[in-house]
């Protein structure tokens, strides 16, 4: 096994398994006590080393909010090997998968990620979304339904999982019959995107989800292009600013990027949300008693315990951050979950506080990379949160432990057993 920065280039794995001294390194994210509380790691980071040289996997790790925002602004995005880059190293075998992602807005800088973002912010309007406000909440009361009966529910696999994979479907103009499999090969390129270690033995599940995700979206536009139907990729396809249109590889790569975006981030909002409020049953039931409160929430809880904690860019320059030299092309690892606990810019950071204000999180990222599905996953989560408080106003947590999926970057919960007590009828 090796080890690969989050730029992509492999290097080779450290001789000793990070035991002695507690070293300060993300790599310890690969332990699971660490992972499921990051928090003091990020802690120690930030106060004794804040732009941290990471010799284990040979990027520097910024942990200030305020570097952070410098990093997630100013640095270079386009992280990805090219296919040729690729094949010069030994790995010709995952070409496929960066031919995609060298297309993806989310690895490129301007003006390449300006044209891109520009034509698919077209089709991904705030009045598309506020549209879907019935249909999100019709969806979450259907799912709660369904578990209302049996007196208990697994978040992930009944709520926090369907309601978006079926919303994202809906969105895009695809029959919701695909909703599950594509959440399925959803989850599998963000295990990807979210790690950290190069693991041969995934490769070829890597290449299968691509190229199935690939066919997938090639039929889609293909379709659409045949039998125009309402929906994002409909609106990708025609999208044209100034004359300029998306090529067919650049609709289906950001439609994949798209899809993973809407799909982790918000299953993992809602999961890791659910989780927080009942560890912070004070918090929740000052929600349940002021409704209002949701809008805030939602942030706090983005905030507190951020779906997504870390992305990596590249040094475009020779710059100075934090005291620390840091030289052109080398990689620099922005922590979004170090930066949401800095108490230079969050008073009291370790405190959920639902009715935070001033809460400029960086869950979504920052400047041109910030997410454009932001206000959808605000949406769902909201509509989510309001809809299961109501619903059953005596949630609790089933007893066992609580596992985290081993993905570095995208944290989320494996699944989240609750009971359902004392449940309420469907709200009109």
């Amino acid at each position: 096994m090796s080890t690969t920065t989050t730029s992509g280039l492999p290097h080779p794995e450290p001789a000793s398994p990070l035991t002695s001294g507690a070293p300060l390194s993300l790599y310890r994210l690969l332990e699971p006590q660490v992972l499921a509380d990051p928090y003091p790691l990020y802690e120690r980071l930030r106060s004794e080393d804040p732009v941290h040289w990471d010799p284990y996997l040979h990027s520097w790790v910024v942990t200030r909010y305020a570097d952070v925002v410098t990093v997630l602004r100013d640095f270079s995005a386009a992280r990805t090997p090219t296919p040729e880059q690729l094949t010069a190293i030994g790995l010709s075998k995952l070409t496929p998968l960066a031919s995609v992602m060298v297309k993806q807005m989310l690895f490129l800088d301007p003006p390449s990620h300006s044209r891109i973002r520009g034509l698919a912010a077209c089709a991904f309007t705030p009045a598309r979304v506020s549209a879907l406000r019935d249909r999100i909440q019709q969806l979450a009361n259907e799912l709660l339904d369904k578990v209302a009966p049996s007196g208990r529910m697994d978040v992930l696999a009944d709520f926090a999982e369907p309601l978006p994979a079926i919303v994202t479907s809906e969105l895009f103009g695809v029959s919701t019959e695909f909703a599950l499999q594509l959440k399925t090969w959803s989850a599998r390129f963000a295990e990807m995107l979210g790690n950290f270690q190069h693991n041969p033995d995934r490769i070829p599940s890597m290449l299968d989800t691509i190229e199935n995700l690939t066919q997938f979206f090639r039929k889609t536009v293909l379709d659409q292009k045949k039998k125009p139907c309402p929906g994002l990729v409909q609106s990708l396809v025609k999208a044209e600013v100034e004359g300029d249109r998306l090529t067919e590889d650049e609709i289906i790569a950001n439609c994949i990027i798209t899809l993973v975006g809407g799909l982790e981030t918000t299953t993992n909002l809602i999961g890791n949300g659910v989780l927080t409020l009942l560890r912070h049953p004070n918090e929740m039931q000052r929600l349940r008693n002021d409704p209002a409160l949701i809008v805030s929430a939602v942030e706090e809880l983005l905030r507190y315990e951020s779906p997504s904690q870390h992305t990596a860019r590249l040094a475009s320059a020779d710059i100075q951050l934090g005291g620390k030299a840091i030289r052109k092309r080398q990689a620099v690892i922005a922590v979004m979950g170090a930066g949401n606990r800095d108490p230079d810019r969050f008073p009291d950071p370790n405190r959920l506080d639902l009715a935070r204000q001033d809460n400029r999180h960086l869950a979504f990222g920052w400047a041109a990379h910030f997410c454009f599905g932001a206000p959808l996953a605000r949406l769902e989560g909201q509509i989510a949160f309001a809809t299961l408080l109501n619903r059953f106003p005596e949630l609790a947590l089933e007893p066992g432990p609580v596992i985290w999926r081993e993905n570095l970057g995208l944290r989320g919960l494996k699944a989240l057993h609750v009971k359902l007590t004392n449940h309420q009828s469907t709200q009109p």
